[in-house]
């Protein structure tokens, strides 16, 4: 395959890589990351466009291969840029305009166009190495994963350009024949790393969207809570592990007093504002343990493992106090509010962690039916006192 017909694949593989993420990015929720690889296939069907353009028509003139080379790098820097982007970095646009500066000034001074590859190549080396160095430091494995083919590609590629570098060196007059070669092998990876980066880039989007769903499958959309359904996984997963370590594992659950009440006198605009209210409350208190759950209209359950039996009974103790003393402030006025919350761990007996919470519920339901706003604990006297005496 001639460089004629390798520089209108690349830019044929370039467009459907520009048209793919813009028609990704009008299809998703405005994803800026979706529109950086947009433009970065602009970038280069541009620049392969002019490739192609000044091998047919024998183009000669210095600014030719000067837009060309200067879009290249900036396809190269769009696709990092929009990498960054997905990971909630600045783009940092002003460094690729120092670099095309730099790339087209060496165009222009004929004394240093013989050091055009020496310029050109090694930054795109450090483009494409920033790009697989960003996305291989991310702590997430899973996510590592996704990101897996562009780490690979953008690595490959600034290997091949090193390779590019290396041979120029050794070659210091090389033959027509060589450096046809050569730029045949430069226009056939930049269509295989087209053709890889558009694949890569729509699975790492991908990858992204199905984690959001599952996350949102998890969680209550009102309070951002963890729901009833996530709730089988995690407590079957500590469950498991306390088994194996003979770690403690407790339940807090906790509903809102007279729920029905502030709905009927306030409206249920209040009402959600009320849970909203509990919760943020709650997760103050509760910061550091393993899971909260909203498991029901105003009831609400916490997963706290290796923790003492007193130091549980404290946390829930804390959250009724913090719960009473911070009133709902709503359209000028201050709805108060308590909780009634029960408490039980893990017995030797249990063979499945519902056992758990059914004791916590009961032990909640005991609370309701003694005056609620207190805490009670499944098996211990509900006089708070002669608990502390108990587990001190």
């Amino acid at each position: 395959m001639d460089s004629f017909t390798l520089a209108v694949a690349s830019a044929l593989a370039a467009t459907i890589m520009a048209v793919s993420m813009g028609l990704l990015y009008l299809a998703s929720s405005r994803r800026v990351c979706l529109f950086n690889w947009a433009v970065a296939g602009l970038f280069f069907t541009a620049s392969s466009s002019i490739v192609a353009c000044a091998i047919h028509f024998q183009l000669h003139e210095v600014l030719v291969p000067a837009f060309g080379n200067v879009l290249y790098v900036a396809g190269h820097y769009g696709i990092l840029a929009g990498l960054r982007r997905h990971l909630k970095l600045r783009p940092r646009w002003d460094l690729l305009a120092a670099v095309a500066l730099l790339v087209f000034g060496v165009h222009l001074v004929p004394a240093l166009q013989r050091a055009l590859t020496a310029v050109l190549v090694p930054a795109v080396v450090a483009i494409d190495l920033a790009a697989a160095w960003l996305l291989w430091r991310q702590p997430d494995r899973e996510a590592r994963l996704a990101y897996l083919p562009m780490i690979v590609l953008e690595a490959g590629f600034a290997a091949q350009q090193g390779v590019r570098i290396l041979a120029d060196a050794l070659h210091t007059a090389p033959g027509m024949a060589a450096c046809q070669f050569l730029q045949a092998c430069d226009a056939l990876f930049v269509l295989v790393f087209l053709s890889v980066a558009t694949m890569s880039c729509a699975l790492i989007v991908t990858h992204d969207q199905t984690r959001a769903l599952r996350r949102a499958s998890l969680t209550d959309v009102l309070t951002g809570w963890l729901n009833r359904r996530a709730l089988h996984d995690i407590a079957l997963r500590a469950f498991q592990r306390s088994e194996r370590s003979g770690a403690a594992l407790h339940f807090i659950t906790f509903d809102i007093d007279h729920f029905k009440s502030i709905n009927d006198r306030y409206g249920h605009g209040v009402g959600d504002a009320a849970i909203c209210h509990v919760t943020a409350v709650a997760s103050r208190v509760l910061r550091g343990c393993d899971a909260l759950f909203r498991i029901g209209g105003e009831e609400f359950a916490v997963l706290v493992a290796d923790s003492r039996a007193d130091e549980v009974w404290r946390m829930a103790e804390c959250l009724r106090e913090m719960v009473a003393a911070l009133p709902l402030v709503t359209g000028g006025q201050a709805v108060a509010m308590t909780v009634s919350v029960g408490v039980a761990g893990l017995d030797a007996g249990d063979l499945r962690w519902e056992a758990i919470l059914r004791r916590a519920d009961e032990a909640l339901y005991h609370a309701k039916q003694n005056g609620r706003n207190r805490v009670s604990v499944h098996g211990v006297a509900l006089d708070e006192r002669a608990y502390l005496v108990q587990t001190a």
